[in-house]
């Protein structure tokens, strides 16, 4: 069994698709049908079930792939510890990075790390922060920016605090509170609002923030993108709480801090276990550049 081939097996069930497997992985599509079909046939077991339409991970391809994973994980960092040892930083560097975060300029921040370590792949992934401690936690994810209302929920993620901030109140400057200077939670009992969905931590700082105060909310809209969300602001049909930092300089919108509002801290968080050579390079450099 060639390493290889476990790397084609995981591009296609992560693409769920062969032709985008191949894509992804550089070769066409007939050479990478033949190396997964030559490594079920190696391994006695179906890892797909397929049809001309679609394409699905069987049990036993979920089961495989695990190990699968964890062999191309060990793999690589046997080659970067290599490589590190004459000072040489490669492998891969493996970044989430939730819709509002604002205490980094991440692409300033990446492009930095580019420069100064060229040999380093650098994959990018959006997303929520539930999602980036499990990955940080089992291994397939190296670093992450979260928000959340208070501690990180797992003890094998280690963290920073990148920034602590009170949300506002975001409404169109067509809104009946657009002239008011503050605002207390209660004054927005009666509102309709657009948060993100129900059990993210982007939304976890608000809800919290409304329980505590002993006051029920009406959410009608729900999205993962604060463009959206403010739209549906600006077109009046909601308001919303968000960072002072993510709303547009335009006469569009207002924003109102709440005197008793939720708080979200940003984190920047990392393994507690194993750090990879490429892992470690980006943390000492923005450690670096924040004591500079």
């Amino acid at each position: 069994m060639e390493l290889q081939q476990m790397r084609y097996a995981v591009a296609v069930a992560e693409e769920r698709s062969f032709t985008r497997a191949a894509a992804r992985c550089h070769v066409v599509q007939s050479a990478l049908s033949h190396q997964i079909k030559a490594l079920e046939r190696e391994l006695g077991l179906s890892l797909f079930a397929r049809t001309s339409r679609r394409v699905e991970v069987t049990a036993a391809g979920e089961a495989f792939l695990v190990s699968a994973r964890l062999s191309l994980d060990a793999a690589e960092r046997a080659v970067s510890a290599a490589a590190a040892a004459t000072g040489e930083i490669r492998g891969t560097l493996t970044i989430g990075v939730i819709p509002t975060v604002t205490a980094l300029d991440i692409p300033a921040v990446l492009g930095a790390f580019h420069r100064a370590h060229p040999a380093v792949g650098i994959r990018l992934r959006g997303g929520g922060s539930d999602e980036f401690i499990a990955a940080i936690a089992d291994g397939s994810m190296d670093v992450a920016v979260l928000g959340l209302p208070g501690a990180i929920p797992h003890g094998g993620v280690d963290a920073s605090v990148l920034a602590r901030e009170r949300l506002v109140a975001v409404v169109s400057a067509q809104h009946a509170l657009a002239g008011r200077g503050e605002l207390r939670l209660v004054e927005l009992a009666e509102e309709t609002f657009v948060d993100f969905p129900v059990g993210t931590t982007g939304r976890a700082p608000s809800d919290l923030a409304f329980a505590a105060a002993g006051i029920r909310r009406e959410v009608a809209f729900e999205a993962m993108s604060t463009d959206l969300m403010l739209g549906l602001v600006r077109s009046n049909l909601a308001i919303a709480l968000l960072s002072p930092a993510v709303i547009p300089d335009s006469g569009d919108f207002r924003a109102i801090p709440i005197s008793d509002g939720p708080t979200r801290i940003e984190y920047l968080a990392w393994s507690g276990f194993n750090l990879s050579p490429a892992a470690k390079a980006f943390l000492d450099g923005l450690h670096g550049s924040a004591s500079a």
